[in-house]
């Protein structure tokens, strides 16, 4: 089914631009590391290649999330007027060719590096916004869950991979070959991209009438040519409200372990890098494994009608963020290395439940307008890359226990927030401010006599 080649190739597309960005995580370990250096005369010395303190380190790991913050919105503007998946490919492009510029940027200095890392956030940031452009076309209502958790994890997947990845491409061949390697990857997806997806499943050669009628019918009409954003009703909407809390409060979480979770590994836990890499790659494991769990088994609770679209995003979200909770406290208090791995892998692990509710909770509540909702909920969640680094690299400074015991703290207090405000404020069902045409306030009625879920025909289908 080409709905799902569309996820497939998502889920690559995720998985190339989480490698882009994870790559300096692990770099800076190797780059700012004391080596032993010999000299002529005989005088043997500890040298940093970049001799960056964990203050600069924050600030060089935070830059990205600069320019990543500017692009939310807008990348979900135009990703409805010149199409989500034009604009996506040209994202992850784009970023790959600036990632096979780190090296020389880095050679240049600390503010040539940012400055790179920054230009790499601008054109990653419309990512994310466009894919709900995508979905808005692909996605039929009993699936959405399913086939945006799938693409999610690409995510994740991308982590696990990039993250040993990179500790053995520092070892083997040195730093630059980190970048060199994901970089060029990255342009050969988007050769694939550019090749195998259309924008819409009209516009697709391959596929079969039969899928084409069951999209189509499912969804009604998705053209996004006269769209009039409620802007009132939106700014004002506690639904659209309790989306982006959770999404900040659940990447707040993730994007303080993506850039801290190599040091600590080896500040704390004394793990060499090469190490490091692997025990900080084995949390996003399990999460890509339970994220594509979660998104089967949310779409399986609405099939059978057990649970409703609200019930089913409250329970996914809230109750992975209380897990998330528990563990990262246990992370503060854990006395030896297994117990704080162990919990580490939890709380990463069964926060991918949570990407069940809020992520596709856009599509539920505003179809029409969900890549631009995604865009304002993500640029709020970006501001927790860009706030955490920094605070840790303020932090954590000798480092010791307790000073890292003060940044689990601060993450399982968030994601406690997030549960309390998302469980208070979600709902699953089709806002009176996004019904933009006839089509839309029918499948509403629909929904409503459902409990949130489609018609009956459609399920039918399935």
């Amino acid at each position: 089914m080409r709905r799902y080649v569309v996820a497939t190739m998502a889920f690559f597309g995720f998985f190339t631009i989480y490698a882009l960005r994870v790559n300096l995580s692990i770099a800076i370990v190797a780059m700012t590391e004391n080596k032993t250096v010999v000299y002529e005369n005989g005088t043997v010395t500890l040298e940093q290649e970049f001799p960056w303190d964990s203050v600069v380190q924050g600030y060089i790991l935070s830059s990205f999330f600069y320019g990543y913050i500017t692009t939310q919105l807008v990348g979900g503007w135009f990703a409805m007027r010149m199409g989500g998946k034009k604009l996506y490919g040209l994202g992850v492009a784009a970023t790959a060719v600036l990632t096979l510029m780190t090296p020389l940027a880095a050679n240049m200095g600390m503010f040539a590096l940012i400055f790179l890392r920054i230009l790499e956030g601008v054109f990653e940031g419309v990512t994310y916004p466009c894919i709900h452009a995508v979905w808005s076309h692909w996605a039929p209502p009993l699936e959405r869950s399913r086939l945006a958790t799938l693409a999610f994890t690409g995510s994740y997947a991308g982590t696990v991979v990039s993250m040993p990845a990179c500790a053995i491409l520092a070892e083997l061949f040195g730093w630059p070959s980190i970048f060199y390697v994901f970089g060029i990857f990255g342009l050969f997806w988007y050769s694939l991209w550019v090749v195998l997806i259309a924008e819409k499943p009209s516009e697709d050669p391959l596929i079969s009438d039969e899928e084409l009628r069951y999209i189509t019918q499912s969804l009604g009409d998705t053209n996004e040519k006269n769209i009039k954003y409620p802007w009132r009703s939106i700014v004002t909407s506690m639904p659209v409200w309790s989306i982006v809390v959770a999404h900040f409060s659940e990447n707040w979480g993730f994007y303080t372990l993506l850039t801290q979770l190599p040091k600590y590994m080896k500040d704390i836990l004394d793990f060499d890098l090469a190490k490091t890499g692997f025990m900080a790659a084995l949390p996003y494991l399990a999460m890509s494994i339970t994220l594509a769990l979660s998104g089967q088994l949310a779409d399986w609770f609405l099939v059978r009608g057990i649970l409703n679209v609200t019930q089913v995003r409250k329970f996914f979200n809230c109750g992975a963020f209380i897990a998330q909770t528990v563990f990262m406290m246990g992370t503060a208090y854990a006395t030896s290395t297994t117990v704080s791995v162990i919990c580490l892998i939890m709380a990463v692990g069964l926060g991918a439940f949570a990407w069940a509710g809020f992520s596709v909770n856009h599509l539920d509540i505003a179809p029409q307008h969900a890549s631009v909702l995604m865009g304002i909920g993500n640029t709020f969640a970006t501001l927790p890359g860009i706030v955490s680094p920094i605070l840790s690299g303020y932090v954590v400074t000798t480092p010791t226990k307790g000073e890292w015991q003060i940044v689990f703290f601060v993450t399982a207090g968030i994601y406690l927030f997030g549960c309390l405000f998302y469980w208070t404020f979600a709902s699953g069902e089709l806002q009176d401010w996004a019904k933009e045409s006839e089509t839309l306030k029918t499948r509403s009625a629909v929904n409503a006599d459902n409990k949130g879920m489609t018609n009956e025909g459609f399920q039918h289908e399935l």
